[in-house]
């Protein structure tokens, strides 16, 4: 079986991707391995870059995502990064899936903060400031509406041509939707109930000082130690959750940097999403003052997220 981008897409709608994922980040019988990074050599041009994330359930499944970043590409007009995620069977090694990578990564990467959000966001946040209006936002806020009674998002990109494009495919699909122009981040932040960050920043977008009593921070964008999308103060504020303690200690600068200057400790991590999904952490309401607590969730990734996908997918069209 294979499955093209569009397929992958259907076969994975918010409800039961969210579920896929609670119920695999409740297992212990699950193996994923940290990811490999391979650099791999290419005559003439920049180095490209191979990437594995492996992950089985013994005797049930087994899947690998391979992405490939080949900068030379930009030269050629074709896209610098794509992947595919193979699933096979677990008793026989046969396999069962290829499908295709990027909207598989996309799909899951916005359930995991959908699913953080059921657990850390108020239950009646109706406001979300999606900051990126690139691949991800498209897909962070239908996950977000999904799991909390949302009526009005707000869109920030740097280029606000994109925010306008975006809110118009919203409103479109009958969502109350508006753009955040260039110098309105720091009021609609301070007015959301939920802020999802997707983009590439390398320097902090959304400050700590901004956030209100209650409000709820998900940080998507940043996947290396130099980037990051909020600053200190949030990282001192805010209760911190993360959908893998490992990964988001070596990988993400919106850690690693207030970590090295001291700020906080790798402690002041509260619980990771399997913590959350087996109920060894509650969430919000385990946290004092839940009603005006400021939660924050961080995801850099996690190969149990493929897998679940995969695994849904399979079964879906099957």
């Amino acid at each position: 079986m294979q499955l093209n981008a569009e397929q992958v897409r259907d076969a994975l709608p918010w409800n039961l991707m969210i579920e896929s994922l609670r119920d695999i980040f409740s297992r212990d019988d699950v193996c994923s391995p940290v990811r490999h990074h391979h650099g791999v050599e290419v005559p003439g041009e920049v180095e490209a870059t191979l990437l594995l994330m492996p992950a089985w359930i013994p005797g049930e499944y087994l899947g690998v995502k391979q992405v490939k970043v080949f900068p030379g590409n930009s030269a050629r007009h074709m896209p610098g990064l794509s992947s595919h995620y193979l699933l096979s069977c677990g008793k026989t090694g046969h396999a069962l899936a290829q499908l295709e990578g990027n909207e598989l990564t996309a799909r899951r990467t916005a359930a995991a903060s959908a699913l953080a959000s059921r657990f850390l966001s108020r239950e009646d946040s109706r406001e979300l400031l999606m900051v990126g209006a690139g691949r991800m936002g498209r897909r962070l806020i239908p996950a977000h509406m999904s799991v909390r009674p949302i009526s009005r998002v707000r869109v920030w990109d740097r280029n606000e041509a994109a925010s306008e494009a975006l809110v118009a495919e919203l409103r479109s699909a009958d969502i109350d939707a508006h753009v955040c122009r260039a110098d309105g981040l720091q009021q609609a932040a301070g007015e959301a109930d939920i802020i999802s960050c997707a983009t590439l920043a390398t320097e902090p977008l959304v400050l700590g000082d901004w956030l209100k009593p209650g409000a709820h921070l998900d940080l998507v964008g940043s996947f290396t130690p130099t980037m990051r999308e909020t600053d200190n103060s949030a990282m001192q504020r805010c209760q911190i959750f993360v959908d893998i303690r490992a990964g988001a200690l070596s990988e993400t600068g919106d850690l690693i940097i207030p970590i090295r200057e001291g700020v906080i400790t790798p402690d002041c991590i509260r619980g990771e999403l399997a913590d959350l999904c087996r109920g060894r952490h509650a969430g919000r309401n385990a946290l004092a003052d839940p009603d005006t607590v400021i939660t924050l969730f961080k995801s850099v990734g996690d190969s149990r997220e493929d897998l679940a996908a995969a695994i849904l997918a399979y079964r879906t069209q099957s």
